[in-house]
């Protein structure tokens, strides 16, 4: 196991470090009836979204421009069933990444994928669910808060939520315990608008993350949207401000990523799995 693996999970083990999942970490997860992969980024997404046909190119550049055309021609709850139907409603493998974060009982996690695979492996665990919404004027802020207590979720005001349970932040959505989505343009701008004024995360979370450093896995960052959302949701990152575990690299994600003292580590999930492995392996041993 190299050094930097070595360091990478002493701070998971002790929270200093923070996994920040993108869609490659629902890599090898599929549906065991078809076979067929579960869709996590922007292709397989809008091409789940119709039908298995490409949209046109212009449409084809990003999902939530391609969530926004649907949206706009067929209305949201359109949307919304696709993303209930894909992620709600299908039953798909267990994911071996997600399975070990559970396992390893860390305190703070952050999913931007929209699928349950996180909830479920946290399903006998007590812990807080934070999840994004946009759109919703009724609202102060684009978050809503859940407490599962080891078998059902409720809402939960900020103020009473309990700080040393596991908390998962699941910016873009989840449908469980029920379906809220940042998925088209409309949603993106607001989302990031509100998450760059305060308004998308507790105030509990911008105290905890203070310091903290990260780990992506299974992100790519050549796209706006991930970008933001990114760099506000890590606000307040102790420098170097972590790792990005990234096959191949491109020169925008290298800039990009400098700019927060970001390492990136040309490796996948499949590598960080088997440090892991061996790590829990010595820890044993």
């Amino acid at each position: 196991m190299s050094t930097q693996f070595k360091s990478i999970l002493a701070g998971l083990s002790d929270g200093s470090v923070v996994p920040y999942l993108g869609p490659g970490a629902l890599h090898g997860v599929i549906d065991p009836n078809t076979g067929k992969a579960i869709p996590a980024d922007s292709d397989s997404l809008i091409l789940a979204m119709n039908n298995g046909q490409p949209m046109a190119p212009k449409l084809m550049f990003e999902f939530p421009r391609a969530a926004m055309n649907v949206e706009l021609k067929r209305g949201r709850s359109t949307l919304n069933r696709f993303l209930d139907t894909t992620y709600r409603d299908t039953q798909w493998s267990t994911a071996a990444l997600h399975e070990w974060l559970a396992q390893s009982r860390l305190p703070y996690i952050i999913d931007t994928n929209r699928d349950t695979q996180l909830q479920k492996q946290y399903a006998t665990t007590p812990h807080t669910l934070i999840v994004g919404t946009a759109r919703i004027a009724s609202r102060e802020y684009r978050f809503r808060l859940f407490h599962y207590n080891g078998t059902s979720y409720s809402v939960i005001d900020q103020e009473a939520v309990d700080t040393s349970l596991p908390i998962l932040l699941k910016p873009l959505g989840t449908p469980l315990p029920e379906s809220n989505y940042i998925a088209s343009d409309a949603d993106f701008v607001d989302y990031i608008t509100e998450l760059m004024g305060g308004f998308a995360l507790p105030g509990f979370i911008k105290r905890m993350r203070q310091g903290k450093r990260y780990l992506l896995l299974g992100l790519r960052l050549n796209r706006d949207t991930e970008r933001m959302v990114l760099s506000e949701t890590i606000f307040g990152a102790d420098q170097p401000a972590g790792w990005a575990l990234i096959p191949r690299p491109t020169d925008k994600e290298k800039r990009f990523l400098g700019r927060f003292n970001i390492e990136i580590i040309n490796a996948d999930v499949p590598d960080f799995m088997t440090a892991a492995q061996e790590w829990n392996a010595a820890e044993v041993a």
